[in-house]
């Protein structure tokens, strides 16, 4: 296995914030009266499980006063889809990097390392295309060699950031004086529908903005750091139709099917299981979880399925409460938050994307 020891954390959010009440409203005024889903709206964003988010195109925040917002025009008619993909990826290629930036340089200084020590880059993001992209972009604005080796892991969801562990594992395994920046960074705010459909409107009122890096080496500069020693990636049969992100000529559109937590609930201990017992671990060895809020209904399937305590996803509830679900970036800002509570290990970090893949990963005090 490519063992890889996480030296540095960063995260950040865009400055614009909104409420999850205010989101609701704007959603209700924008699209929803005019296909008449506004109670269905309100009702689908209180049962979220957020209560606020961060996006870059807010420009000013729900403070006493509704949070304001240009991008996004009230529809015109029913057939007025917002956006196109077009307009959306000029404001992913305008505001993309400035979000990573600071969770890299962040993750850097965490680590105590200057910019000449970074020998991979890898970025993450489901959420947005340019070229040259961010990669290019941190190794111009962090000082980055120029012959930094760089891989970009793109549209593979909320797992991402478990993806470009495995990766750093790897450069990490293969080379010990690697040092690879592994950095997420989503705005998934760009891919608000202007539709009546359920899923749609779900998908409308969890995502949210968010970037988070980390610094992978392979033996620990303290006591206190996290190594991943093992993970898992399993893709489930028969599930390709209940989770989708597929490009449409509005924005990006997401398929999220409500069988999904019922599907992850039937599979997820027993695959764990299987997979635990290679490291001559149960799932009730397991002290901490960092479970990917894709949302309340999943965080309470993962319980029922893992026979685990309401507040053992305490952590992950609290991320999707404050900041929405950021897709890649998510499951980093939980692990951090763990790890500065100083949460007993092992622990298993696990998220689930298209496919219907489960992606998890097995941390534990570096060796």
């Amino acid at each position: 296995m490519n063992t890889t020891t996480i030296v540095g954390w960063g995260t950040a959010v865009p400055t614009g914030r909104v409420t999850q009440d205010d989101a609701a409203q704007h959603a209700v005024t924008h699209w929803g009266a005019i296909h008449e889903r506004g109670k269905t709206i309100q009702t689908l964003y209180r049962r979220s499980g957020v209560m606020s988010r961060h996006s870059v195109l807010v420009d000013s925040s729900t403070n006493g006063e509704p949070a304001q917002q240009s991008f996004y025009k009230v529809a015109e008619s029913a057939t007025d889809l917002g956006p196109t993909t077009h307009e959306r990826m000029l404001r992913y290629e305008a505001d993309a990097l400035d979000l990573a930036e600071p969770a890299a340089r962040a993750a850097m200084d965490d680590a105590g390392i200057a910019a000449e020590a970074v020998t991979h880059l890898v970025t993450v993001s489901c959420s947005g295309f340019n070229a040259p992209g961010v990669d290019i972009g941190l190794v111009e604005r962090l000082g980055l060699a120029r012959n930094t080796v760089r891989t970009h892991i793109g549209f593979m969801g909320c797992h991402g950031a478990l993806n470009a562990l495995r990766l750093a594992g790897a450069f990490t395994n293969a080379d010990r004086a690697a040092c690879v920046l592994v950095c997420c960074v989503e705005l998934c705010s760009l891919h608000q529908q202007y539709s009546a459909a359920a899923e749609q409107l779900v998908a409308n009122s969890l995502f949210a903005d968010g970037a988070a890096a980390v610094i992978c080496r392979a033996s620990s500069s303290s006591p206190s750091d996290w190594a991943v020693v093992d993970q898992i990636s399993y893709i489930l049969p028969e599930t390709t139709e209940l989770m989708g992100w597929r490009i449409g000529d509005h924005g990006f559109q997401m398929t999220l099917s409500p069988q999904v937590p019922a599907v992850i609930g039937l599979h997820l201990k027993d695959k764990l299981s299987q997979w635990l017992a290679t490291r001559n671990l149960t799932v009730e060895n397991i002290r901490t979880w960092a479970i990917h809020p894709g949302g309340p209904r999943i965080l309470l399937a993962c319980c029922e399925a893992l026979g685990l305590e309401r507040n053992a996803v305490d952590t992950s509830r609290a991320v999707l409460s404050t900041f929405g679900n950021m897709s890649s970036p998510t499951i980093l800002f939980i692990l951090n938050q763990m790890r500065k509570q100083d949460r007993p290990l092992p622990g298993v970090a696990i998220a689930f994307g298209p496919g219907l893949t489960i992606e998890g990963a097995l941390v534990d005090s570096p060796r």
